[in-house]
Order: C-alpha cells, then sequence, then structure tokens
C-alpha cells in the first residue's frame, strides 16, 4: 500500500537571519563609505525631470529679466553721456570699453544658444533612431542612418568610418542590420573616447575624495570635475555645451538616472561598494574615494546615454564595475 504524499510545510525565515545589505541603516558598519560628495552632486542636479512651469511664472521671469536688463541699460547709458559731456576722452574711452563688453555678452549668448541648439539636435537624433528602431521598416531605418552619417560626416575622425558604413548599406537588408552597422561603425569609436573620460573623472574625483579632508571642498571639487566630464562626454558624440548648457546636460543626466532608477545601488554597482567598504575598514577617506569614484563612473554612464544619438543595442553599454577598475588601477592598492 503506497503512503500518503507528505504535506509540504511554509518555510520561514526569520528576518533577523538574512544578510545584511548595502545601504541598511540598522547597526550601520561605522567605516562602511557612503560616497556623500557624489550624493551632494546628485542633489544639486534636481531632484527628478525638469519640469516647465505654468505660463504666468514663464512669463513673470521673462519680464523680470527684461525689467532688469532696461534698468541696466539706462544706468549706463546715463553715465556714458555724463562721462562724455564732462570728460570727452574718458568718455570716448568707456564707450569703446562698453562696446566691447557688449559685443563679448553677444558672443557668449550666441555660443550658449548654439550648444543647447546642438543638444537638441542630438535629442532629435536620437528620437529618429528610436522611431525608426521601432517602425522596423529597411527604409524608416535608411533614413534615420543617413541623417546621422550627415551628422558625422564633416567630422575629421570619423570621415573613413562613415565611408565604410556607407559603402556596406547596400548589404544590410532590414532595419536592425542598418542600425547596427551604424552603430558599429560610427558609435564603437565614440563610445572608447567616452569611457577615457569616465574613467579618467572617476580617478579624479576618487583622488580628490581621499586627499581633500574638507567636506564641502570636496563635494565642489566633485561637481566641477563632473561637469567637464559632462561637456567632454557631450563634445565626443557632437555636442558643444556652454555654461548653461552644461548645467541643463547634467540636469537631463540627474532625471535619466531616476527614470531608469540608477540613483540607487545597482548591480554593476555593487561590486565597487562591498569593495569600497573593505578599504573602508582600513581608511574611510579611501573608501569614500572608491564609492564617489564608482557613482562618477554611473554618471558618465548616464552621460552617453544621454549624448549618444544611438542607444545601446549591438554593443554592450559599460558597466561600472569595468570603469572603476580601469580607473583606480594603482591609485589604491
Amino acid at each position: 500500500m503506497a503512503e500518503p504524499p507528505k504535506q509540504s510545510r511554509p518555510v520561514v525565515i526569520e528576518a533577523n537571519a538574512l544578510p545584511p545589505l548595502p545601504g541598511d541603516n540598522a547597526e550601520a558598519d561605522p567605516f562602511a563609505p557612503e560616497g556623500r560628495a557624489m550624493q551632494a552632486v546628485g542633489a544639486r542636479a534636481g531632484a527628478g525631470p525638469a519640469r516647465r512651469g505654468s505660463w504666468f511664472k514663464r512669463m513673470f521671469w521673462a519680464a523680470a529679466a527684461a525689467l532688469l536688463t532696461l534698468v541696466i541699460s539706462l544706468a549706463a547709458y546715463e553715465s556714458l553721456a555724463a562721462l562724455i559731456s564732462s570728460y570727452p576722452l574718458l568718455g570716448a574711452i568707456a564707450s569703446g570699453l562698453g562696446a566691447i563688453v557688449a559685443l563679448g555678452l553677444l558672443v557668449v549668448v550666441m555660443r550658449e544658444a548654439a550648444g543647447i541648439a546642438r543638444l537638441r539636435r542630438i535629442d532629435g537624433l536620437r528620437r529618429r533612431v528610436d522611431a525608426a528602431a521601432r517602425g522596423n521598416t529597411r527604409a524608416q531605418a535608411l533614413e534615420a542612418v543617413q541623417v546621422l552619417g550627415a551628422f558625422y560626416a564633416a567630422r575629421e575622425d570619423l570621415r573613413w568610418a562613415w565611408r565604410d558604413v556607407e559603402k556596406r548599406l547596400p548589404d544590410a537588408l532590414d532595419a536592425p542590420a542598418l542600425l547596427a552597422l551604424a552603430e558599429r561603425g560610427l558609435m564603437e569609436p565614440l563610445d572608447s573616447a567616452a569611457r577615457i573620460e569616465v574613467e579618467l573623472a572617476a580617478r579624479q574625483v576618487a583622488a580628490a575624495t581621499a586627499i581633500i579632508p574638507l567636506p564641502l571642498v570636496d563635494v565642489l571639487a566633485a561637481l566641477a570635475v563632473n561637469l567637464k566630464m559632462l561637456r567632454r562626454v557631450a563634445a565626443i558624440y557632437g555636442g558643444r555645451t556652454g555654461t548653461l548648457g552644461s548645467w541643463r546636460l547634467l540636469r537631463a543626466v540627474g532625471a535619466h538616472l531616476l527614470a531608469t532608477g540608477a540613483v540607487a545601488m545597482g548591480d554593476d554597482l555593487l561590486g565597487s561598494v562591498v569593495g569600497g567598504g573593505a578599504i573602508g575598514k582600513v581608511s574611510r577617506r579611501l573608501g569614500e574615494g572608491v564609492v564617489n569614484g564608482a557613482l562618477t563612473a554611473r554618471v558618465g554612464i548616464a552621460a552617453m546615454d544621454v549624448c549618444r544619438p544611438m542607444p545601446f543595442a549591438a554593443l554592450k553599454r559599460p558597466r561600472v564595475t569595468s570603469l572603476v577598475k580601469r580607473a583606480l588601477t594603482g591609485l589604491f592598492s
């Protein structure tokens, strides 16, 4: 006679039996690094995606800026007029200096506008490529690749790469093959250059955090290095940013990190954080440097996602662990 089957009982796991995870607040390790400098930089990037204010708010700030410009212009004009009437020679010198300042401000404004327009053009290219990938038609993909090639054809470092891609376009019979061909031919050299910039920035932030003992100073150093990294990554992919464009790009990267859920510790960041905790038992500043370097690498990868006119598909997205390993080799034993 067969024995009746045994009833399975639920397995109960006590909460205290679970291993502690990085970032748990309960009984936190006093030596565990937190990456405060890069957390402060992330807070400066904004708590979320940039939202457009109401039309009344935009109109108010536009009117306030116009009024301030008018008041400053009238005050400068009256001062120059009084100086010319009293001291003609000094008035002429002041007028010339004022013209130089006005010309310089005009050049700065034009450069900022051109940089923002360049970033918007890259956004348009990425939307076109995304639409071609979703449409999955060869004609739409071919048009997107040709527009992308026209954007990079004038660059010396990509001219031969585009010619090689252009010759091989007839061999690609469908949309995925066309997009993969363009990504491997045009994006691979740009990705390599961008990875070098991200590794350099991670190394600089880690070294600055380990060396600088003042908390506010290391935050400012991390912010400056990250802004410089964002400008260089954007320039590699074809965007030219000024001061306003850099802050706009920083907010876009912060919004991308929040949208992808990558502000917290991801799978590729876990190894770096664990390594930082091990080093933190020896020196807290060194552990902070490792974590800040890892977070800087994560910001750099997000910048590549934002500035890249094509999403990562045929090529693999860089991982934080590999970037940090290459960046910090020789910096911390």
